[in-house]
């Protein structure tokens, strides 16, 4: 009798210029582990940020525990509901001002995953701290190919004052290396693709992706070889695991390509508010999902365990005609009670829940180990602001999704005391991660209530 092939985790299929890691495989597994023995799949950690606040009336379920509607906010996270962690009560008190007057938006983004007082400044002098994604990233970097992903939707510069007196630094980045090093994001999908699965070797990328453009090729086409040389060593349902991962890929590449064609040659629209670099789709719902399926890909190749997500820049002013909204969305957050613009404020926000709902759709659709790859996730979806004409940073509209390999018990809205710190939660996702740190920020200990 055959004994069941071992392939390592690590295998890539390899062309010209192309590096495409594999999705967690039966044939990668132990088969000590196949004979019953546990395997346990690695734990991702996501951060997706919206800004300038939310209508909180319409975010926060009315009951407490298990039993909670979702409200008409987080309506669209009702097929997940039983996936996710509504964590009301939570508090970032380094977005307040603490004697340094305005710019709460830039301190909202700045402070969220760092729990640090951005520096006051306008110029290169940004001081701000080590974000929870990076201290994650330094010590789990080097079990994958990239230590973290960083993504986004909109431009943004790093200098200049974007908010009373503070560094755009502050509300165009979430993600820290150090005290004065943002993260820079990516929002050309271009670009993500081909760092994705593109070879280490520039000078190969280089010819591959010259190769491609002028014969019309696709990435898979340069390592066909490898993947038939793969489907004839594995079982049924590890060819069926590659033929719908490479699927994806495919597919993937064909939207890219496609929002390409479309912006080639197209003026840039003068309503959206920002220029279009040369390759990002002018729809923002299509960007969106681009990049999302992105994140999932890098997450079920392995690629990276952390990425962080900008829907949008802080203080960010888009408005969203494809739902109806002309206004801008930083000008709404000061609605001074108006009903009317309290509605459109639900609407954008209940457009971005959407966005999550979306990721949340591709993950659980993936098959990993004996549940789904949402299972082994940790998505953290919010902002740094509750309500936005207030500039509250106390009880943030924040959600939880995934069970976290099994260490989170969610299906449930918790309310937490009044000022308890958000930095309690990224002590707890660090320690879920394998990168415990004995304090953050303003943290008072492990945020209680997350495993049941």
């Amino acid at each position: 009798m055959n004994q069941p092939i071992q392939i390592p985790r690590r295998t890539f299929l390899r062309g010209l210029g192309a590096a495409i890691a594999l999705p967690m495989l039966d044939a990668m597994i132990p088969v000590r582990a196949l004979a019953g023995a546990a395997s346990k799949a690695p734990v991702r950690m996501a951060f997706l940020f919206v800004p300038n606040g939310a209508n909180m009336a319409e975010w926060t379920p009315a009951s407490e525990g298990a039993v909670f509607d979702l409200p008409s906010i987080l309506q669209p996270l009702q097929p997940h509901r039983n996936e996710l962690l509504v964590l009301s009560g939570l508090t970032q008190d380094k977005g307040r001002a603490n004697g340094d007057g305005g710019g709460d938006h830039a301190r909202s983004a700045g402070s969220w995953l760092t729990g640090a007082q951005p520096l006051k400044s306008e110029g290169s002098q940004i001081r701000l701290g080590v974000s929870a994604d990076q201290i994650a990233a330094s010590a789990l970097g080097k079990a994958t190919r990239f230590a973290s992903l960083e993504l986004g939707l909109e431009p943004g510069r790093q200098g200049g004052k974007c908010d009373t007196g503070y560094s755009c630094a502050y509300s165009n980045n979430i993600s820290w290396r150090n005290e004065a090093t943002p993260m820079t994001r990516e929002i050309n999908p271009r670009l993500v693709f081909e760092r994705l699965f593109a070879s280490a070797l520039p000078k190969e990328v280089g010819e591959g992706q010259a190769r491609r453009a002028h014969f019309k090729k696709s990435i898979l086409d340069f390592v066909l070889e490898d993947a038939r040389s793969l489907s004839a060593k594995v079982g049924g349902r590890d060819k069926q695991k590659v033929d719908e991962y490479l699927t994806a890929i495919r597919d993937i590449e064909l939207r890219v390509e496609n929002a390409e064609q479309m912006v080639a040659g197209a003026n840039n629209s003068p309503a959206l508010g920002y220029e279009i670099p040369e390759g990002i789709p002018e729809s923002y719902e299509a960007h969106s999902k681009l990049m999302c399926d992105m994140m999932v890909l890098a997450f079920q190749s392995d690629v990276t365990r952390i990425c962080t997500f900008m829907l949008a820049n802080e203080g960010s002013n888009r408005s969203y005609r494809n739902i109806g909204v002309n206004d801008g969305h930083h000008t709404l957050s000061h609605h001074q009670g108006d009903p009317d613009k309290l509605a459109k404020i639900r609407d954008i926000n209940r457009f971005h829940v959407q966005q999550f709902a979306y990721v949340l759709n591709r993950l659980k659709s993936i098959p990993e180990g004996d549940g789904t790859l949402l299972d082994n996730c940790m998505l953290l979806y919010g902002g740094g602001l509750a309500d936005g004409n207030a500039h509250a940073h106390d009880n943030l509209p924040l959600v939880m999704a995934g069970r976290g390999g099994g260490s989170i018990v969610p299906g449930r809205h918790i309310r937490y005391s009044s000022e308890t710190p958000m930095n309690n939660l990224l002590v707890s996702m660090l320690e879920r991660m394998g990168a415990p740190v004995a304090n953050f920020g303003d943290s008072t200990g492990a945020l209680r209530g997350l495993n049941g």
